[in-house]
């Protein structure tokens, strides 16, 4: 917990150089280190995925400006790229320029050659997730924060550390999700053995007070 305790205060550090001075970093640091402290990842490659995430984006930006539309989603150092590109070999060339990010280990790339999507179209990418995410805290079969939510075009993508059943659930729930055209699952399984072991000790009830008579 110590070591929890110590990474969420250097997320906020750590973070401040990569978006050079962004103030809603300072205001989010405490979120974000909560998110963290309950994360099946280490705080480290935690701390990494953010980064990862920072890089990539703002190399491709520095490439390609607006002529591109890139989500770059990193879990577990594996890097998901939804979005729009122009053409097949700027989608080839944006997952080249993700995968010299250091600490990369994989890349997919889901890229749709075509034209960059409207505001209306990732306004409802939006929706989309915030209505999965609230009916995976509704179906109560597993911790929502250990399935990631990414919609592009409809399309739901669920990253995480899970194992077979709590996969299962996910994406039986975000698929019967209103909205939602398609489920693709980019999960990495472990055991249920495994997952309990990340997970740690379940918390102990509160204590009654006894009460005055």
């Amino acid at each position: 917990m110590k070591k929890k305790l110590l990474a969420a205060a250097l997320l906020t550090a750590f973070s401040l150089p990569l978006l050079q001075g962004c103030v809603p970093v300072i205001a989010t640091g405490v979120g974000a280190g909560t998110l963290m402290a309950i994360d099946r990842r280490p705080s480290e490659t935690y701390l990494a995925d953010e980064a990862i995430e920072v890089r990539a984006l703002n190399r491709v930006s520095d490439k390609f400006s607006s002529k591109v539309h890139i989500n770059a989603t990193s879990y577990n150092m594996k890097v998901l790229l939804t979005g729009e590109a122009p053409d097949a070999a700027a989608r080839d060339e944006i997952e080249k320029i993700t995968a010299s990010v250091a600490n990369v280990k994989g890349v997919t790339n889901d890229i749709y050659v075509g034209p960059v999507s409207g505001f209306s179209d990732r306004s409802n990418d939006t929706y989309i997730t915030s209505k999965v995410k609230a009916r995976f805290i509704d179906a109560n079969k597993f911790k929502p924060n250990h399935v990631k939510v990414v919609t592009e075009a409809g399309v739901v993508y669920l990253l995480g550390l899970v194992t077979s059943k709590e996969a299962d659930d996910a994406a039986e729930i975000a698929r019967t999700t209103a909205g939602v055209k398609k489920v693709v699952r980019v999960f990495e399984y472990i055991s249920t053995s495994e997952a309990q072991r990340l997970d740690g000790p379940p918390p102990k009830p509160a204590e009654t007070q006894p009460t005055q008579g």
